[in-house]
């Protein structure tokens, strides 16, 4: 987004947080650009992944760009509140980042190559920030679909740190995250890992030419992105 409300820069925590509502936002039900649907179903063999890279705007065009991806979605990670809405998450009481869901054939798109989309596009060593987005839902993380996603991850951190110190860059402040192989917008003993976003902001800058975009990265080339595909489905 183009500001945060409140600039919250310390995570609140499950007690403290907003209580939200039961039922989910409505975030539509076809993509805007491709016209697949959002929440499914999906072509069989197709797998999942989750980042958080700042707006969530510029991220999601990023990847609905890239050939092997079936459909793309906006929507509040890594939370406490059930469902919130972007006000809620703007205020820093919720504890989610925006994120994009991204849903891809493997056969066509490794993760190992959207890992590299992920970390060439934003800068992974600004903590709760992206530029000038300040505020916890700017943080940057991978939210891993299972033990091979996150060894995938886990690897491509280290990979890029070497070549963003090389560089005199920081150190990387993405949190990365396993949430398990089981649907990240279902709600199972607690709040949807992933919880849509509202209609208007899903494939925003395909409805807005002119909306704004902060996506930007360090200029470093993030090596990886040739190696065996992994898998968290």
């Amino acid at each position: 987004m183009a500001m945060s409300l409140f600039k919250k820069t310390k995570m609140t925590t499950r007690e403290a947080a907003l209580p939200g509502r039961e039922q989910p936002i409505d975030a539509g039900t076809h993509h805007f650009v491709n016209g697949n649907p959002l929440r499914g179903p999906r072509p069989e063999g197709h797998e999942t992944a989750i980042f958080g890279m700042g707006c969530f705007w510029g991220a999601e065009k990023q990847f609905w760009q890239l050939p092997g991806v079936f459909v793309t979605a906006v929507g509040y990670a890594a939370g406490f509140t059930p469902n919130p809405d972007y006000l809620e998450v703007c205020s820093g009481m919720t504890g989610h980042t925006e994120a994009v869901l991204v849903v891809f054939d493997p056969d066509q798109i490794s993760y190992e190559h959207l890992l590299k989309e992920f970390w060439e596009n934003h800068d992974p060593t600004q903590g709760m920030r992206q530029g000038n987005d300040v505020g916890t839902q700017y943080r940057s993380g991978v939210y891993a679909r299972g033990l091979r996603q996150l060894r995938a991850a886990e690897a491509s951190r280290a990979a890029y740190q070497q070549v963003l110190t090389a560089a005199g860059h920081g150190e990387i402040t993405t949190e990365i995250i396993d949430v398990g192989e089981g649907d990240p917008t279902i709600a199972v003993d607690g709040p949807a890992f992933f919880n849509f976003a509202e209609e208007e902001h899903q494939q925003y800058l395909a409805k807005h030419a002119d909306g704004y975009c902060g996506l930007g990265g360090t200029g470093v080339e993030c090596p990886v992105g040739l190696g065996t595909v992994a898998s968290g489905d």
